[in-house]
């Protein structure tokens, strides 16, 4: 089979990579071969391999599209999620947000109703283990309302609850005590977005990043407010957290019931609000667990192994 693929749109060393690397590695990688012509691809082979071909650069050229710069570690990480099995989830409709390191997109069946929750809801509440895209899909879903001007900022907070540390040991003034409590929202945003639109974002404050307490007194409209770390919220913040919710606003509560850090005779928040919102039209809540877990394969194991602890 031939196709001849048109590029248009998109700046083609950006696509193709220097010295056309992009292509040539997936010519190495996919049984077809491509002819590079200007902005035309002359390509041969199976039709199936001609089709896992047409998805992986569709992919590249939206990518691109959003002022990425492709790699080789991109192709090769579209070609793992295309090449091994065509299913819905490779679809270019299926992908959530084209971040700099690539396609985002749920790789499991939890995250897939996560997602679809985050379309459906305007509150929605997440709970699962550490590592299954919780604060990560609810960035990208954030990132892409922002883009799409859905909405004009996203707010981003955390309780500031300490975790076996002492906050107050800790060195600096208060700006410095607290960040470390919020690094996570920021490794998630530079993950999905180059650190100097990062930045740009944060500085013309369209992303804030704050501690919970910050929120008190404030009504937010047309944004998308992100509450990570939830089981650490009292029931008197999580309240005060969701009625900040204004006019064409979303909340998305992200937390692991298992990993809650108040004090001993202080309610969770989270585990509170699971029971007394769960009927409520409008509010979704998804349970992710350890098949969901998208890091290191050991963090699976090592999760698993101390469920089997607390459960003895």
């Amino acid at each position: 089979m031939k196709k001849t693929f048109e590029i248009k749109g998109v700046d083609l060393i950006s696509l193709y990579g220097i010295s056309d690397q992009n292509i040539v590695f997936i010519e190495k990688n996919l049984p077809i071969n491509i002819d590079i012509r200007g902005d035309n691809l002359f390509c041969q082979g199976l039709k199936k391999d001609i089709d896992n071909f047409s998805i992986v650069l569709s992919h590249m050229i939206e990518s691109v599209k959003k002022g990425n710069n492709i790699t080789t570690r991109d192709v090769k990480q579209l070609l793992t999620m295309n090449v091994k099995d065509l299913n819905p989830k490779n679809n270019v409709d299926e992908v959530l947000f084209y971040g700099k390191k690539g396609p985002i997109y749920a790789r499991s069946d939890g995250q897939k109703n996560l997602l679809k929750s985050l379309f459906k809801n305007d509150i929605v509440i997440s709970v699962g283990p550490a590592g299954t895209g919780k604060t990560f899909l609810a960035v990208a879903h954030a990132i892409s309302l922002l883009e799409k001007h859905d909405i004009d900022k996203i707010v981003l907070c955390r309780p500031a609850v300490e975790a076996g540390e002492s906050l107050g040991f800790l060195p600096g003034d208060l700006r410095d005590k607290i960040d470390p409590y919020l690094a996570p929202l920021y490794d998630a945003l530079n993950d999905l977005l180059p650190k100097n639109k990062v930045q740009t974002l944060v500085n013309n404050n369209i992303i804030e990043i704050i501690p919970l307490a910050y929120m008190r007194g404030r009504t937010i409209n047309r944004a998308a407010m992100i509450l990570d770390e939830a089981q650490n919220a009292s029931p008197i913040q999580m309240k005060m957290f969701l009625t900040r919710l204004g006019i064409e606003s979303k909340a998305i509560i992200t937390g692991d019931i298992s990993q809650i850090d108040l004090p001993k005779k202080t309610n969770s928040g989270l585990v509170e609000i699971l029971k007394i919102l769960k009927s409520i039209k409008g509010i979704g809540i998804v349970k992710l667990n350890e098949s969901d877990i998208t890091r290191h394969e050991l963090v699976k194991d090592i999760i698993n192994a101390y469920s089997k602890i607390k459960n003895k």
